[in-house]
């Protein structure tokens, strides 16, 4: 995402490639659809090209945890 284009309230978001989703599945030995959905329509998930079936990674500041990190499943919509 260009510099210009970031905000202060929107968490990093990061499209990890089919690598990077299999070890996270891995190490929470878990199924894509076990994690929390996001709309391909979500403005972010479009933001980074992302589509059906893809995992997102987000990472969020937080106050009392320094740096929090969510993952998402893509799903039609």
């Amino acid at each position: 995402m260009p510099e210009k284009d970031k905000h202060i309230l929107i968490p990093e978001h990061i499209l990890l490639n089919q690598e990077e989703a299999k070890l996270v599945l891995e190490k929470y030995r878990i199924k894509p659809y076990h994690l929390p959905f996001i709309k391909s329509s979500d403005p972010e998930a479009r933001n980074i090209k992302s589509k059906p079936g893809d995992i997102i990674k987000i990472i969020r500041k937080s106050s009392s945890a320094g740096t929090a990190i969510a993952y998402r499943y893509v799903i039609e919509g």
